[in-house]
C-alpha cells in the first residue's frame, strides 16, 4: 500500500494542482521541436520531481513509467570500481552522481557518453534523444561540473540533461548559461490546504479546517511533508479533531534533544556522547546540512542577541566546510565543540559580571 504522497502524485502537466501557468509553458516547450537542457530548481517539497516526471511523460508517453533499478559500474583512472544505483526506463535514466563522492566527475562523463551512444529503436516515431536526470547537481564538485559542461556540449545531438537542485548558487555559471532555468516556487499555505482537502476527499475522510490549517502551517510550505504529516495523523487517530497532536518525526525529537544536551553541559564526556548521537543521525540518512540547521535552531534559543549573531555566522562557516569536505562528522563535531567553547565562556563572563555587581 503506497503512501499518499506517491498515490496522489500528478502524472501529467494538466493535473498539477498549482503553478498551472508554468505547466502550460512546459507543455508548449515539449510541443516545440527544439528541447533544451533544463535546470530545475526550488525548495524541498515544492514539486520539482513531480514536474520532471510529468515533463518526461509528455515527451515519451506512458513508457517512462516502466522503471527498473540498474547497478552501473564505473572505472576511475586509478582502476577503482565505483558502483551506483540508477533508475531507468527505455527513454531516460535518473542518477544522483554526487553519491560517488570525489569520483563524481568520472560518473558524470561516462554516464553521458554511454547514454548518448545508445540510439532509440524507432527514432521515426520517437524522440531522437534520450534524457538524463541528474539530481542534486549543486552537490557536484567543481571538477565534475566543468566535466559536465564539456560533455553536455559534445553530445547535445543525442542526449538532453535535466538538472535538479534546490539552489543554483552552487552551480557554476558555465552550466547555468547552457540550460533553460525553471524555478519551482514553494506552494503557498492556501495551495497546500487545497491539496490536503482534495486528498482527504479522495480517501473519504472528514478533515477539520483547523487541523488542515495547522498541518499546512507546520509543514513550512513543504507539500511532501504536509501529506506525510496528514497521513501520520490518520494513522494516529481518526475521526480527526481540530486540536489533535500532529506527530513529529523521531529524528527531529532526537535532534532537538541533542541540542539541549549541548547547552546543559560543556565537557569532554558530553562531546563523546554528542558524537555518538551525530553518528546515529548520519547513519539514518539525515542530511548533515539538516542536522546543522536543526542544531542551530535549538542552540540560539539559549543565546542573547550578540551571541546569536556569532553562532549563526559560525554555523554558516561550517556549512560551507561541509560542502568542501567529504566527512560530515568532522565538521558537525567541530561546530559543536566550537559552540561549547563560546557558550561556556559566555556563561563564565555572565557569572563574573554578577559577582562584580554584588
Amino acid at each position: 500500500m503506497s503512501l499518499w504522497v506517491d498515490k496522489y502524485r500528478p502524472k501529467t502537466l494538466d493535473k498539477l494542482d498549482y503553478h498551472r501557468d508554468q505547466a502550460a509553458q512546459l507543455k508548449k516547450l515539449v510541443e516545440a521541436g527544439d528541447f533544451p537542457h533544463l535546470l530545475v530548481f526550488g525548495a524541498s517539497g515544492a514539486g520539482k520531481k513531480t514536474r520532471i516526471v510529468c515533463l518526461l511523460r509528455e515527451l515519451y508517453g506512458a513508457g517512462v513509467e516502466r522503471l527498473k533499478l540498474e547497478h552501473q559500474s564505473f572505472t576511475t583512472p586509478s582502476n577503482k570500481k565505483i558502483e551506483l544505483v540508477t533508475l531507468a526506463s527505455n527513454y531516460h535514466i535518473e542518477v544522483n552522481a554526487s553519491d560517488a563522492g570525489i569520483y563524481d566527475r568520472v560518473v558524470v562523463q561516462e554516464l553521458i557518453k554511454t547514454v548518448a551512444q545508445s540510439r532509440q529503436l524507432d527514432s521515426g516515431q520517437q524522440r531522437d534523444f534520450k534524457v538524463i536526470v541528474l539530481n542534486e547537481v549543486d552537490r557536484l564538485s567543481i571538477d565534475a561540473q566543468h566535466g559536465l559542461r564539456r560533455t553536455m556540449e559534445k553530445y547535445m545531438a543525442s542526449c538532453r540533461l535535466i538538472l535538479c537542485c534546490e539552489s543554483t548558487s552552487k552551480v557554476i555559471g558555465a552550466i547555468r548559461s547552457r540550460c533553460l532555468p525553471i524555478r519551482i516556487a514553494a506552494p503557498t499555505k492556501e495551495e497546500i490546504m487545497t491539496v490536503l482537502n482534495n486528498v482527504a476527499r479522495h480517501e473519504s475522510l472528514r478533515l477539520p479546517a483547523q487541523l488542515c490549517d495547522r498541518v499546512a502551517e507546520q509543514s513550512g510550505r513543504n507539500l511532501r511533508k504536509a501529506l506525510l504529516m496528514l497521513e501520520a495523523c490518520r494513522s494516529q487517530k481518526y475521526p480527526f479533531s481540530g486540536d489533535q497532536v500532529i506527530p513529529e518525526c523521531d529524528w527531529q525529537v532526537y535532534l532537538r534533544r541533542t541540542g539541549q544536551l549541548i547547552v546543559e553541559d560543556q565537557s569532554r564526556a558530553k562531546i563523546l556522547e554528542i558524537r555518538g548521537r551525530l553518528f546515529e543521525l548520519l547513519t539514518h540518512c539525515i542530511p548533515p546540512e539538516m542536522i546543522l540547521r536543526g542544531l542551530l535552531e535549538e542552540l540560539i534559543l539559549n543565546c542573547d542577541g550578540q551571541l546569536k549573531a556569532q553562532v549563526t555566522q559560525m554555523a554558516a562557516a561550517y556549512e560551507h566546510r561541509l560542502h568542501l569536505g567529504t566527512k560530515a562528522i568532522y565538521h558537525l563535531e567541530a561546530f559543536v565543540v566550537k559552540f561549547m567553547a563560546i557558550y561556556k565562556r559566555f556563561l563564565e563572563e555572565g557569572i563574573l559580571g554578577n559577582m562584580d555587581f554584588f
